[in-house]
Order: C-alpha cells, then structure tokens, then sequence
C-alpha cells in the first residue's frame, strides 16, 4: 500500500505510520483501545420484548415423549 492511497487514521485523521497501522501513533491507538474497553464501540441490539419470547416457548409443539 503506498502512502498516497492510505486511509488516514480513525482518531485524528492524520496520515496512518506503517507501525501503528492503522493508526498515526501509539497515543492514537491507546485512545481507540480506551474506547473499546470503556464501552464506547457497541454493536446495538434489539431485544424482543418478554411477552414475544415467552410466546415462542409456547409455539414449540407438544413435548417430545421419548426425553
């Protein structure tokens, strides 16, 4: 990858240093992972509420005998 086509870095939008790809420093890459373990990046999602789910416990069918 040469250095005209390098996408910059995420935190600051400086231009990426091969060490720290894809970063520009370490300081930049330590606030990343600060922000991974604080909670910061979270993939959202939808819970189905408690009256759904205990609805699809019911439309299981009858209990197989032979358990």
């Amino acid at each position: 990858m040469t250095e005209g086509t390098a996408r910059p870095c995420p935190i600051c939008r400086k231009p990426a240093a091969l060490e720290h790809q894809p970063f520009c420093s370490l300081r930049c890459a330590n606030l990343d992972l600060g922000r991974w373990l604080g909670g910061h990046y979270a993939i959202p999602a939808v819970e189905p509420p408690d009256d759904l789910a205990a609805n699809d416990d019911d439309a299981s069918g009858p209990e197989d005998p032979r358990r």
